[in-house]
């Protein structure tokens, strides 16, 4: 519905512009001098920080007065949209508040200001949404940083940071990036994925959660891996769910985006340089220093560096049920990345020595991954059972096996058990979990 409705706006503000003969610089030019005029009758550098909403309903008269006297030959319909556009330059975001405000999409991509583009349902399309020019486009940037207390210039010319309502935000401009100003905004839902969600989207089948949901209770070692936007986080924020309300978590994250319902969670966050350069806290720190604050589990939003080896060592000393994510095209690929990452620790540790701790810490894989048509499917649920000599060893449980493509473009294939029961099986009968053996025999075709 909500996309339907944006798509609408969009394409009616096309064609309102075109049927009043308006080109997009003119109806910029419009929208400038309807903006200069309100400087000269409002303190807006005032009334943009207050939240109250008589102060934002006298300033929207103001501009509708503004916008009525205006010469320019325009229907109602324009004028009444153009002064909504003004109120979004002042108080909003000005040209991405209508995407701000579509909860179908997940992903706003501004790639210069003549080209956004938005992902809905893991499909990019693109908008007819446009800035007048790069500074308009570097006066929104520098509203959406300065309000989470960075900064951005030639001599800062990256931010990383997180808004308010939990959403991620990368910003690159120039030197860096060689057309203008960039602007990337990972968006998340207000109502959170749950269980039933996934397996009613086919991510998963409810044999596979059924032994998730016994792998965090009887406290399994887990790592999520994946591609970018395949859902890693997501699934981190579901399987959290099953720990037990009676113990301690601590959550590290590089931007806090975990979204946990139990009351005893402590939230880390690392902290960026200043503009100096100095004062960063890593990821690698906090996991240390949570280590200090007597965790039952420790959850690290994802391992980037050598803070996997301080991860496999916090597992392995009695913080067993730890979760984490990681980058990474396959199982195999996922336990390469954590024995590469712990490597960069350089503590000269022989590569042995990490994979013997990756064996012991580490008890499942989950596999994620977006596929073509845009969907989300757990392609592996694989079991690593130990050392063979210098490898560790691995076994998949459940996969999902790709089998074509629809004449839609919709992805066929199955989810399979191999049929082979994970050694770990024994850990949840011990910790009261019933694991029945028709479990592993199950397919679902999708």
């Amino acid at each position: 519905m909500g996309s339907t409705l944006t798509n609408e706006v969009a394409v009616q503000a096309a064609d309102d512009k075109k049927r009043a003969g308006l080109p997009f610089a003119v109806y910029q030019e419009l929208k400038s001098s309807v903006h200069r005029e309100l400087l000269n009758r409002v303190d807006l550098e005032k009334v943009a920080t207050l939240r109250d909403v008589r102060i934002r309903s006298q300033v929207f008269s103001v501009i509708q007065d503004l916008v009525a006297n205006l010469n320019t030959p325009m229907s109602a319909t324009e004028r009444e949209r153009l002064a909504r556009e003004v109120l979004d330059e002042v108080f909003g975001l000005g040209p991405l508040e209508p995407l701000l405000q579509d909860p179908t999409i997940d992903d706003i991509l501004v790639n210069t200001y003549k080209q956004v583009y938005v992902e809905r349902a893991g499909l990019l399309e693109e908008t007819n949404v446009m800035f007048k020019d790069d500074a308009h486009l570097m006066h929104i940037i520098e509203k959406i940083v300065g309000a989470v207390g960075r900064r951005v210039d030639e001599s800062s010319p990256m931010v990383d940071a997180r808004l308010a309502d939990g959403s991620r935000i990368n910003v690159i401009i120039p030197p860096l990036s060689i057309d203008g100003p960039m602007l990337s905004i990972r968006r998340f839902g207000h109502v959170p994925v749950s269980s039933e969600d996934m397996v009613g989207n086919l991510t998963l089948t409810p044999p596979m959660l059924e032994l998730l949901k016994g792998a965090i209770r009887a406290r399994l070692g887990i790592v999520i891996s994946g591609g970018t936007g395949a859902g890693k986080t997501t699934m981190l924020n579901v399987l959290s769910s099953y720990i037990s309300d009676k113990e301690r978590i601590v959550t590290i994250e590089d931007s806090a985006e975990l979204r946990l319902k139990q009351r005893h969670v402590i939230r880390l966050e690392c902290r960026p340089p200043n503009v100096e350069g100095k004062g960063a806290i890593r990821q690698r720190q906090l996991v240390i220093n949570s280590l200090r604050m007597r965790p039952d589990r420790i959850i690290v939003g994802e391992v980037r560096g050598e803070e996997a080896l301080d991860m496999l060592q916090a597992m392995n000393t009695g913080h067993d049920g730890s979760l984490t994510t990681v980058h990474a095209n396959s199982p195999r690929d996922a336990i390469s990345r954590l024995e590469t990452m712990a490597l960069m620790a350089n503590l000269n540790l022989p590569e042995k020595a990490v994979r013997q701790q990756i064996a012991a810490a580490v008890a499942l894989v989950i596999q994620v991954a977006r596929l073509s048509d845009g969907t989300r499917r757990v392609t592996h649920l694989t079991e690593i059972t130990g050392m063979d000599e210098e490898v560790v060893s691995m076994q998949d449980i459940f996969v999902f096996e790709k089998r074509g493509v629809g004449a839609n473009g919709h992805v066929i294939g199955a989810f399979s058990a191999t049929g082979i029961r994970p050694k770990f099986a024994e850990k949840l009968r011990a910790s009261g979990i019933a694991v029945p053996a028709s479990l592993f025999e199950h397919s679902v075709e999708v």
